[in-house]
């Protein structure tokens, strides 16, 4: 008799299963759950590696370094002018900030903004050296009137890498190496100031990394809290079902 009733059971879930009553309603939640559940990717913690040698900004930042360092050896004093010092100072902190700054800036964007604002800083000081040298000299700030004025706009426009100044290092005259230099420097913190303004939007939208690890900690504690209310969810289903038809477990 207790046989029987075993296999009355048997043959009760075996017809269930036969006809989709059971397995479609499991098949049907199970995945209806799985996407529900399923994990979303969590907030990035450390944002990507800006490779910065690829950026024009830091291109002609480091032209702009290796042209000063020759305009200086050719066109000042190797003693007693503290203004070889300044410059060369200069034009290094605008690159070597860039650098540090996109460095900085895979773990936090506060430091990377700081420090692309210390390079800018440093550009425009550059570019003030520059001015006055050419104010002190009695040589010409090009203009747009002036016909030598489009030509060099466009070729720095047009050359980044320091590689392709350098062939004229040391044919240029004082006067057009100084306003290449005020080209370059101004061309320069033009495309910082827009790149700065995209973090900055990025910064009050996604926050910092203390921002950035709350959500990602937050994330992933949801994502388990879900899943196992969904798991116990589908577990009282299956008993009610079981219960439904008499069926022992």
């Amino acid at each position: 008799m207790h046989q029987n009733n075993n296999n009355n059971s048997l043959y009760s879930l075996y017809s269930l299963y036969n006809n989709y009553s059971l397995y479609n309603n499991y098949s049907h939640y199970n995945n209806y759950n799985y996407k529900k559940t399923k994990a979303m990717p969590s907030p990035q913690v450390l944002l990507p590696q800006i490779n910065w040698s690829n950026l024009h900004f830091y291109q002609k930042s480091d032209t702009l370094y290796q042209l000063t360092a020759t305009f200086c050896r050719r066109f000042l004093p190797p003693y007693g002018d503290r203004t070889v010092d300044q410059m060369i100072q200069a034009a290094r902190s605008g690159k070597q900030n860039i650098v540090e700054g996109l460095a900085d800036g895979k773990s936090s964007t506060e430091m990377q903004l700081k420090l692309l604002n210390v390079a800018r800083a440093s550009i425009q000081e550059l570019r003030e050296d520059y001015n006055d040298f050419l104010r002190s000299k009695q040589m010409e700030i090009w203009a747009p009137a002036n016909k030598r004025y489009q030509p060099m706009v466009d070729f720095c426009k047009q050359h980044n890498n320091s590689t392709d100044y350098e062939p004229f290092f040391e044919k240029w005259s004082a006067e057009e190496m100084a306003n290449i230099a005020l080209t370059l420097c101004h061309m320069t913190d033009t495309m910082m100031n827009k790149f700065l303004k995209r973090l900055e939007q990025d910064f009050v939208t996604q926050g910092g990394i203390k921002e950035r690890m709350y959500a990602a900690r937050t994330g992933y504690r949801k994502q388990q809290d879900d899943r196992m209310a969904a798991l116990e969810a589908e577990n009282r289903r299956l008993k009610s079902l079981l219960d439904a038809h008499g069926i022992k477990y």
